[in-house]
């Protein structure tokens, strides 16, 4: 539909684009319109500014729509606060900390003054890439604008020491400041606390309100459950008087962590409203406690209540997949994220490239990874801990270096990952020169569970005596993994001798650990020496330990969950025990 300058006012043009409901190709269409009808300068810039406005103002925060604000913005000769606002709260919601602080130091420049509507969106921008030393500045222009006791800026102002800058000192300080009569900022003081595992100090704060809201009891319920005070959260959730959906995830998510899945499952039984956030919680609860056929029974019920999942539901579910090995079921929740279009983000990917590693697919998981767009340490890691262990030392090795070269540091995992990979492959050399160069190189201190590995790595290759000085040597106590190795070696080499001493220390630290005397007791076995064999089998059946049967996991195609069965281990066939 073609304007007619002589219609086209401001009002008009806002009552045009107010129309278009926040969809941007509608937004698009109607700016051509205005555009084609040759407007006076000072109509363009209402429409620059009501489009800018109206698509800040929208739910979507995703790329399309930050790249055409982004070119709307670039177009106004002189911004104001009143479109640099609208621009800064898109950039931060969008999740561009960067842009969102380099934006508000160009409006410092043009000598725009901030008001209290530019400054929470830099804050939280602050916040989230950890910038302390540039929102300790921008406090400071806070205060120069008379703005520090505005309540909004006062909570994020708070949030910001209590998370980012870790300062609760200066959080409180921030907070005392305040008239006292904002809700917001009471919230803000008492979730600081939270975070940091203060509930006392919270709970101080809490007790002092005179207007709590849902939040404020959600807050004070979802510290302590996750802290797994869950008698303390119950308390507060039974006193609640209004809950909400997140109340009753706050408590299931407690018992989750805790492990009880029992309690988790009678809060998602008695819930009675449930969103996405319920059931992606009861799924990795379900995962997290060894129960993979319930979490998928689960993601079925889910899916006939019509409640879509996410990327969340799926990270859980490849979780239990990567576990048990169930490729089949695996392949066909992967075929389901195409469905439901969702996309394979970092942690999605990650979670991907574990499942199809785990079950051998290592081609599959490579390509996965290499398609990632954005590869975080976790995502290295988990690509060449899958190499390792299926003795593609190699790759795992030359994965690492492309890790180092892409500006990724190693971590802690990552050492275990490239050690494993030596020791499978027999490769002590280099397994030696990684675990020397982990400090100087890489800023990683060594810990047990690495020198456990270069114990592995030398037991596994017959340097016995060598294994053995290494665990002595150790400057941390040494633990059952690494005392493990070393008999481990000696099983594989016939050294009776070496494990008599390993074995008693392992014994003494694992005296319920049924593999621990099973494997002693075939090392003398082999060499032998049979009444140390059954005196260890006797010591066993004194302390009341028995082996417990192995497990197998059956994939049935026309169930599409998983079922677990016990079935007899008879991997000690012929064996002295």
């Amino acid at each position: 539909m073609h304007i007619s300058p002589t219609v086209l006012t401001a009002n008009s043009v806002r009552s045009l684009l107010n129309s278009c409901n926040n969809n941007q190709h509608k937004l698009k269409q109607a700016h051509a319109r205005i555009l084609r009808s040759n407007p006076p300068p000072s109509l363009v810039q209402t429409t620059l500014s009501t489009l800018i406005i109206t698509l800040s103002g929208s739910s979507r925060a995703d790329v399309a729509n930050l790249v055409y604000v982004r070119t709307l913005f670039s177009c106004l000769p002189n911004p104001t606060v009143y479109q640099y606002n609208p621009f800064l709260r898109t950039l931060s919601a969008s999740g561009s900390p960067h842009e969102t602080l380099s934006l508000f130091r160009s409006m410092l420049r043009s000598a725009c003054s901030p008001n209290h509507l530019t400054f929470p969106s830099v804050i939280k921008s602050c916040s989230r890439c950890l910038a302390t030393r540039t929102g300790a500045s921008v406090h400071a222009h806070i205060v120069r604008a008379g703005l520090e006791h505005d309540p909004y800026v006062i909570s994020t102002l708070v949030h910001f020491y209590a998370t980012a800058a870790k300062d609760l000192g200066s959080a409180r300080k921030v907070f005392d400041g305040c008239d006292g009569s904002d809700t917001v900022c009471w919230n803000a003081m008492i979730d600081g606390y939270v975070r940091f595992g203060e509930v006392g100090l919270a709970r101080a704060v809490f007790d002092r309100m005179v207007c709590r809201d849902v939040v404020s009891w959600n807050t004070m319920v979802n510290g302590h459950a996750l802290l797994g005070l869950l008698k303390e959260a119950r308390g507060f959730f039974d006193r609640m008087p209004e809950r909400n959906v997140v109340s009753w995830n706050s408590m299931l998510a407690g018992h989750a962590k805790c492990g009880d899945v029992e309690g988790a499952r009678e809060i998602f039984r008695e819930m009675p409203r449930r969103d996405v956030v319920s059931w992606n919680a009861m799924v990795a609860c379900y995962v997290e406690g060894g129960r993979p056929d319930e979490a998928m029974a689960l993601f079925e019920e889910m899916q006939r209540a019509g409640v879509r999942p996410t990327d969340a539901t799926f990270v859980s579910l490849m979780s239990a997949c990567a576990r048990i090995g169930a490729l089949e079921q695996g392949e066909r929740l992967h075929k389901l994220i195409g469905v439901y279009g969702i996309e394979i983000g970092t942690v999605l990917g990650t979670a991907l490239v574990d499942m199809y590693a785990k079950c051998g697919r290592l081609s599959r998981a490579f390509r996965i990874f290499d398609a990632m767009e954005n590869k975080d340490p976790l995502s290295w890691n988990t690509i060449i801990a899958g190499m390792a262990v299926h003795g593609k030392a190699e790759e795992a090795l030359r994965l690492f270096r492309e890790m180092t070269e892409s500006g990724n540091g190693p971590d802690d995992a990552t050492f275990v990952a490239v050690l494993s990979a030596c020791s499978y492959a027999g490769m002590v050399g280099e397994g030696r020169r990684l675990f020397g160069c982990m400090r100087a190189a890489y800023g990683v201190e060594p810990k047990v569970e690495h020198y456990g590995c270069v114990v592995d790595l030398l037991a596994r290759k017959g340097m016995l005596e060598e294994a053995a000085e290494e665990v002595r040597a150790m400057p941390m106590e040494p633990n059952a993994a690494a005392w493990g190795a070393l008999l481990g070696g000696c099983r594989i080499h016939g050294d009776a001798e070496i494990a008599d001493g390993v074995g008693k220390r392992l014994l003494d630290l694992q005296p319920e650990n049924s593999g621990r005397y099973v494997l002693l007791s075939n090392i003398y076995a082999r060499r032998n020496r049979w009444e140390d064999a059954s005196a260890v089998r006797r010591m066993m059946a004194g302390r009341g330990v028995s082996k417990a049967p192995g497990t197998s996991v059956i994939e049935l195609e026309y169930q599409k969950n998983f079922q677990q069965r016990g079935v007899a281990d008879t991997s000690g066939e012929g064996e002295a025990c």
